[in-house]
């Protein structure tokens, strides 16, 4: 059976604290969609270990990790991210990940490219993490993109890549500051090593399948970035949603057992596009100082604002979450007074929005409907039990569930793997 863990909001809601909660139950971690653009920390034995594109379930030493067929797949990364998990102590890591041989490759050449794209679109910049993903997929939708079974076809494989170099090449001219030859090059020491990696992930799924294999899926980013779903075009390239989970692993879906969304207590954001509950003033700097809001894989410092429960419930709708992760609950122990959005609505008319609308112009005219509630101003840092927690954070979390229709399994009191509360009638496994 297949748990699958997905971001409700617009990513970095601590996805990987309860991966790693999971994991020990797990004979597969594997990652469907994105590139090495995710970013997500774990603290084990005291270290802490930072993934992007690798599945974090390589911590688990009894678990094998895959990389799905809709990841773009940076080599480099790969390589790199494997040897500084080995130098933190992890055993056995490059013998318990593999490659889907369907994954596009991620160049260099599409990090260059990123940057000059950006650059283009002038005040309109995406925000992107300048790290190719958007090129990689633009790639692979048009059909010129190399696959990782191309790599291993040297002739074919140098072939595609020149002709991709050229094309940008003729829309960039010298503004593309690139070497194709240098990383043709590359690829020729890559290309012996990285063989004993990739695998036929479609027979390998299916197998696992067929055995009744316990497997844990972790979703990149989270649904409000999703290509198709989320605040287009403010958003990453990939279907980061639940039928991304499909594309990109082939799962049987009568093999699911629980879909859980994360849900950060309050809201944060990194790059452009719209956010409806940004707080510029004390509040939202207040939530970045304590909540430590900056990327795992950029350093950036995240846009901080109140939780938005229109945002929630619409995620909900799409993904069908069976329980939620609340996270980051003790960052809030200071204020006096939390806000939640409840609603949208129109100015004009003061009717009400039903939905998280697809027009960033209708949705940027809307005004916030919130709902106060009174802080509980004691600590719940480290509460490992739900009726530990004071009786304000209680009704808090009992709005959310009511509001969203779902309920909250499990609750996060602090960043160390072991704070977090566990309502075993809530979480839907076993």
């Amino acid at each position: 059976m297949a748990t699958i863990i997905l971001g409700s909001q617009w990513g970095d809601e601590g996805k990987g604290k309860l991966t790693d909660i999971l994991c020990p139950k797990a004979q597969i971690c594997a990652r469907a969609a994105g590139g090495h653009n995710a970013g997500h920390s774990i603290v084990a034995n005291g270290v802490s270990y930072s993934f992007h594109l690798l599945p974090s379930g390589l911590v688990n030493p009894n678990c094998m990790n895959l990389i799905g067929s809709a990841v773009v797949f940076h080599v480099p990364s790969f390589f790199k991210e494997l040897q500084e998990l080995e130098d933190k102590g992890l055993t056995d890591v490059h013998g318990r990940i593999l490659v889907s041989d369907r994954c596009q490759v991620n160049f260099d050449l599409h990090a260059a490219v990123d940057g000059l794209e950006e650059v283009e679109l002038g005040s309109r910049a995406i925000g992107t993490t300048g790290r190719g993903i958007g090129p990689s997929y633009s790639t692979k939708a048009a059909r010129s993109g190399v696959r990782v079974h191309h790599i291993f076809n040297e002739p074919l494989f140098e072939s595609k890549l020149r002709q991709l170099a050229a094309g940008y090449k003729k829309r960039f001219g010298d503004l593309l500051k690139y070497d194709v030859e240098e990383e043709i090059a590359r690829f020729r020491e890559y290309r012996p090593k990285l063989a004993k990696y990739c695998v036929d992930a479609v027979q390998y799924m299916k197998q696992a399948q067929d055995r009744d294999y316990k497997i844990l899926i972790e979703g990149a980013n989270a649904l409000m970035l999703d290509i198709d779903y989320g605040t287009y075009p403010y958003v990453t390239s990939s279907n980061t949603g639940l039928g991304g989970i499909f594309t990109g692993l082939g799962i049987d879906f009568r093999k699911i057992d629980a879909v859980v969304g994360v849900v950060k207590a309050y809201t944060t954001r990194v790059g452009g596009g719209p956010f409806k509950t940004e707080d510029l003033e004390e509040a939202g700097t207040k939530l970045q100082d304590i909540g430590r809001e900056w990327g795992v894989s950029t350093g950036r410092k995240r846009r901080c604002g109140w939780l938005d429960l229109v945002v929630v419930k619409y995620s909900t709708a799409i993904n069908h979450y069976t329980a939620l992760n609340l996270t980051k609950l003790d960052i809030l122990d200071t204020f006096p007074t939390i806000k939640v959005a409840i609603g949208y609505k129109d100015p004009a008319t003061g009717e009400a929005v039903e939905s998280f609308p697809a027009d960033l112009d209708i949705l940027e005219s809307l005004e916030v409907v919130y709902k106060e509630f009174e802080g509980w101003n004691k600590p719940t840092t480290a509460v490992k039990t739900y009726f530990d927690l004071p009786k304000q954070a209680r009704a808090y979390i009992e709005f959310i569930e009511e509001f969203v229709g779902v309920p909250i399994g499990w609750i996060g009191t602090g960043p160390d793997r072991d704070d977090m509360i566990i309502r075993t009638h809530a979480t839907g496994l076993n």
